[in-house]
């Protein structure tokens, strides 16, 4: 009963769809389906003007039954009265048809001849394409327009030139211009105007053109401005199309529902209403009973690929590998006999093998041309630590991220820990200009190998394996001193002493370098982020990237200018010669950082640079107004005074009037002494350095007078530094 059921369901099923096959009705084979050169599918049908018939059901219905006028030869599809047919697409939903511009001519009186356009595609599911038309201008000094026949919308374009041109390319308003139309279009006038009548340009361009174009196939340069109405121009426009007005859900209910078998029903996009196009798989006209005719996929190799035994499906294809294979046929089967694969994978281990001996070696021998194009023949009989490239990789996790601990112009710094628990930095160069980080790799380790004490960040060795020289610096545990004052609330600057204190350390580092090193150096880059704090908040003074070493026979260098803006010495900048007396600068500023924890290019509220708002507050005796610490007594506020006048006679602009940094040493260590001493007993020492101060001397006019000064720049080439380890 069961099995008795369920074939009449299928017979229903079936004779339900053999209802749908025949709403187009039977499709006689006398009908006629080419007029001229144009073939004409169905659902369209002719109409042929020389008396030969067609039957009815050789189109959908009436508004897909064009005219073939035979008059002409050879005979041209009519799409209405004047609009001739030149292609037909059912699996675009398109017609292509041929329009006479509309267009209009000047002479010296004026207006000479004029057309203007109106197309009216009727009643039927035919609209202009908003996607593939485009308005299109020819012409100077012209103006088109275009409108539906209910003036529901209205756009247009100009375009305008005042000498005679060679039309090429786009459209780009210069003797040519194009404007899109709107969806649902089905009636377009077209009419143009002149502003002043094609006076000027009359010479070269006496008519104007206005038409849609098929941006397909429409090419500008075929037409020139030059154009006379007795060579009329015409221009290609599609015409898109649906079977019926209505959507793919309310088609498919009814009983006119126009797709056949193997084809899937698609909306418009211009518009209500749907057409069909054949599945996947599938080649054919949708609109015929069994027009989707399956594709033979096997006959194709070369459209669908199969590397063993194509068999055809309907819709599809299979592809089966040859005996022995594996795997997708379709894409590319793989396997072979076990004596081959034998072989094979024997030759694919000796070549692995090669290649891993190969890269080994290759590797080998460029650490060893590093090592050598780095100096490592000398260097390693000197007392001078030499890393490998493994050993830094491994201590820095292979340079991971985490262990980032700053990044400066040439190079990146890497906390790193060796096997022996030693906490290390190490600097490694940016992956730009090899050879100028070579030179400035160079140029550091000839400064670092020259200096030893106790207050400048110690480098504990080299990797000389890599392009560029790795540098191994001993790991300053708290950061920079930049950090302490701007960006945390360091607990170690709540109080004037350690303030004070890494001012003293800072200072001696500089004396150090000045005037003990051998042969002495000039650091180039001194600032708060290049000024580490390790473990007990001892001050090290840190990177050499801009530091330049003094020969006994020189007093100052002449050299291209580096550093940070805001630290740098305002002489420096406009004579472009670094002397010692530009740390000196340096160090003053960074002395006005810790007393009014503002940052060196900030401005002050007063709106004055930081720099300027600071001595005009010393001038005018209100630095307790500036300060950035708490001030508990009068002892250290004396001694804030000293200190603060100290950074002002750093930061006098004429370099020769500074003191050096063995007196800037001395001072601030009497300072200190004095505040040390200050905790066991009650010290005068402040009103003898107030009075005894060596730097009273110096004439204080010319500072004064040249307070505005110190922000001057010239033109010289700046490079900014900002390393820090």
């Amino acid at each position: 009963m069961y099995y008795l059921i369920k074939a009449k369901m299928m017979f229903l099923v079936v004779l339900l769809v053999a209802l749908r096959v025949s709403t187009g009705d039977v499709i006689s084979d006398n009908c006629r389906n080419k007029c001229g050169d144009v073939d004409v599918p169905y659902p369209f049908g002719i109409n042929f003007t020389s008396g030969i018939k067609n039957e009815p059901s050789c189109s959908l219905n009436n508004f897909f039954r064009f005219t073939c006028n035979t008059s002409f030869s050879p005979a041209r599809l009519m799409f209405g009265r004047n609009m001739p047919i030149h292609n037909i697409s059912v699996e675009e939903g398109t017609i292509s048809v041929r329009v006479d511009a509309a267009s209009r001519c000047y002479n010296q009186t004026g207006l000479r001849r004029k057309f203007s356009q109106t197309i009216n595609l009727g009643g039927g599911p035919f609209r202009f394409s908003d996607s593939r038309n485009k308005l299109t201008t020819i012409g100077c000094d012209t103006l088109a327009l275009i409108k539906d026949k209910e003036e529901t919308f209205g756009s247009g374009c100009i375009s305008f030139c005042s000498s005679n041109i060679t039309l090429e390319g786009s459209c780009s308003g210069f003797g040519c211009c194009q404007t899109p139309i709107p969806q649902s279009l089905k009636t377009l006038n077209i009419d143009l105007s002149s502003p002043n009548n094609h006076s000027e340009v009359l010479l070269f361009n006496p008519c104007e053109f206005a038409f849609l174009a098929d941006e397909r196939t429409f090419n500008v340069s075929k037409l020139q401005l030059s154009a006379q109405p007795m060579q009329p121009v015409k221009s290609d426009v599609v015409i898109e199309w649906v079977v019926r007005e209505e959507t793919c859900e309310v088609a498919q209910s009814g009983s006119q529902y126009a797709c056949t078998a193997d084809s899937n029903c698609v909306h418009s996009d211009n518009g209500n209403g749907y057409r069909c196009i054949c599945k996947d798989g599938f080649v054919g006209n949708p609109y015929l009973p069994q027009g989707c005719q399956d594709i033979d996929e096997c006959k194709e190799p070369e459209k669908y690929k199969c590397d063993g035994k194509c068999k055809n499906t309907k819709g599809n294809y299979t592809c089966q590998c040859p005996l022995g294979m594996r795997g997708d046929a379709k894409v590319g089967c793989r396997g072979m006999n076990i004596t081959t694969i034998a072989a094979i994978v024997g030759s694919a281990l000796s070549v692995a093998i090669m290649a891993v001996l190969a890269i080994i070696i290759y590797k080998r021998r460029t650490k060893e041309k590093n090592f050598l194009e780095n100096g490592g023949l000398l260097l390693k009989h000197q007392r001078v630590r030499l890393f490998g490239e493994a050993e830094l990789a491994k201590a820095t996790k292979n340079y991971d991220a985490t262990q980032l601990l700053g990044e400066g112009g040439f190079g990146y710094v890497y906390k790193g820990t060796l096997a022996d628990n030693t906490q290390i930095a190490v600097k490694k160069p940016k992956d730009i200009d090899k050879a100028q980080i070579n030179q400035e790799y160079q140029h550091e380790i000839g400064i670092v190998s020259q200096v030893n004490h106790k207050n400048v960040v110690k480098i504990l060795g080299l990797c000389l394996e890599t392009k560029v020289p790795l540098l191994v610096y001993e790991f300053i545990s708290n950061g920079t001193l930049f950090h302490h004052i701007h960006h945390s609330k360091s607990l170690v600057l709540e109080n004037w002493r350690n303030r004070l204190s890494i001012a003293v350390e800072t200072a001696l580092a500089l004396d150090y370098l000045h005037s003990l090193a051998d042969p002495p150096i000039i650091h180039g880059d001194v600032k708060s982020s290049n000024i580490l704090l390790d473990d007990t908040y001892t001050a090290k003074v840190s990177d050499f990237g801009a530091s330049v070493l003094i020969s006994p026979e020189q007093s100052d260098i002449g050299a291209k200018i580096q550093g940070t803006f805001g630290y740098l010495d305002p002489e420096y900048l406009m004579t472009g010669i670094l002397t010692e007396k530009s740390d000196v600068y340096s160090f003053g500023v960074v002395l006005v950082e810790l007393l009014t924890g503002e940052k060196p290019n900030s401005s002050a509220r007063s709106g004055e640079h930081i720099i300027q708002y600071f001595l005009s507050s010393l001038e005018n005796h209100k630095l307790s107004e500036i300060l950035c610490f708490r001030v508990t007594n009068e002892q250290q506020t004396e001694e804030t005074e000293v200190f603060a006048d100290i950074a002002k006679q750093c930061l006098r602009s004429c370099g020769v009037k500074r003191p050096s940094m063995k007196q800037v040493a001395e001072e601030l260590g009497r300072l200190k002494r004095l505040n040390d001493n200050s905790w066991n007993d009650d010290d005068h020492e402040t009103h003898h350095l107030l009075a005894k101060s060596p730097y009273c001397s110096i004439d204080m006019r010319t500072s004064e007078s040249n307070q505005h000064e110190i922000l001057s720049l010239t033109t010289f080439d700046l490079q900014y530094s900002t390393d820090s380890i």
